[in-house]
C-alpha cells in the first residue's frame, strides 16, 4: 500500500498534542488545510467509533467526511479509517514524547496505486498545512 509519512516536532506536552484530536472544540479548529472549516454532525471517540463532518472548502464546497476510529491508545496513539471508495485511506497518528516536546507522526496509507499517485502532491502540502494549523492551535 502506497503512503505518505510526515513528522513534526510540536513543543508540547504529548498529553495536550493528543487533546487537540481528542477534543472536538479543538479538532475543528485544524482538522483540514487552509482556508477550510469544519463542522461535526457525530463524534465518537473510541474504538469503533466514528465522525462524521462537513469540510467546507473556501470556494464554499461542502465535502461531507466520514471517519472511523479503530484503535485509541490515549495518549500515544490513534488509527482512523477514511471509507470513502473514492478516496480511501487509513491514517496512524503517533505521539512520542521527546526533549522538547512531542513528535507527532503522521502516517497515511492508500488503497490503490493509481489514486495515489494522481493525489500524493496535493495531499502531502495539505498534511503540512494541517499540521500547521495543528501548532498554531496548540500555541494559543
Amino acid at each position: 500500500m502506497p503512503e505518505l509519512v510526515c513528522t513534526r516536532l510540536l513543543p508540547f506536552p504529548r498529553e495536550r498534542v493528543f487533546a487537540a484530536l481528542s477534543d472536538l472544540d479543538q479538532l475543528l479548529q485544524w482538522w483540514g488545510p487552509d482556508g477550510f472549516t469544519g463542522t461535526s454532525e457525530t463524534f465518537d471517540f473510541r474504538p469503533g467509533g466514528s465522525w462524521t463532518m462537513v469540510m467546507h472548502g473556501p470556494d464554499g464546497t461542502d465535502y461531507p467526511n466520514l471517519y472511523r476510529f479503530h484503535v485509541i491508545e490515549a495518549p500515544a496513539r490513534v488509527v482512523l479509517e477514511h471509507p470513502d471508495p473514492a478516496h480511501w485511506f487509513e491514517l496512524t497518528i503517533g505521539y512520542d514524547e521527546v526533549p522538547g516536546g512531542t513528535e507527532l507522526t503522521w502516517r497515511q496509507r492508500f488503497d490503490a496505486e493509481e489514486h495515489f499517485a494522481q493525489i500524493k502532491d496535493f495531499v502531502a502540502a495539505a498534511n503540512q498545512q494541517v499540521l500547521s494549523r495543528l501548532e498554531a492551535v496548540l500555541a494559543r
